[in-house]
């Protein structure tokens, strides 16, 4: 038996998945596992001790990461500006690069990247939260989505940009959009 947490907010219409005896006010059949609840809320607890000092670690991971992409990578553009976001993410633009040979690239390092969020994963469409953002297609189609989280350390991030801009470079010399292109590194707010 697994465990899980559904919260459900009173008044919202909700249809139990395992129906049977009237455990959980009748939200729920079968006997609970009773040793994973008990775990599952020592995990919790543990976790939200330490979530105010982990969100700042991994802030600052994202914040070196942005800021070496910037300085290395000319035409790079953050996505959605420095609007008040999740600090372990980021989603970056790269003028004159797909976002898919990247990937691939990136891949062949051991490094993980995305053109989209997590459910989206796999999808050669666009991204529609960029596209809701306003964000041109030309420069969504070279957006990557670099997510880190409690195992990523500086030597990761150090990693990542040690191999991220002749990624890019090779990308954008194999792209004829691309010549001639330069500039400083760009921050876009859309």
């Amino acid at each position: 038996k697994g465990i899980g947490v559904l919260y459900v907010k009173t008044g919202v219409p909700f249809q139990p998945y395992i129906v049977g005896g009237g455990q959980e006010r009748g939200q729920r059949g079968g006997t609970e596992n009773v040793a994973n609840i008990v775990a599952f809320g020592r995990a919790a607890e543990l976790a939200l001790n330490h979530l105010d000092d982990e969100n700042t670690r991994v802030r600052a991971l994202r914040d070196k990461l942005e800021n070496g992409i910037f300085k290395a990578i000319k035409g790079s553009v953050r996505n959605g500006g420095c609007e008040p976001r999740l600090p372990n993410t980021t989603n970056i633009g790269f003028d004159g690069v797909e976002a898919e040979a990247a990937l691939l690239l990136l891949d062949r390092e051991g490094i993980c990247a995305s053109s989209g969020s997590a459910c989206t994963t796999g999808s050669i469409e666009p991204s529609h939260v960029l596209a809701a953002m306003n964000v041109p297609l030309s420069r969504s189609k070279g957006s990557l989505r670099f997510s880190l989280g409690i195992e990523n350390t500086e030597e990761d991030v150090d990693r990542l940009l040690e191999k991220l801009p002749p990624i890019i470079e090779r990308l954008r010399d194999a792209s004829p959009e691309a010549l001639g292109q330069a500039g400083e590194p760009l921050v876009a707010a859309y």
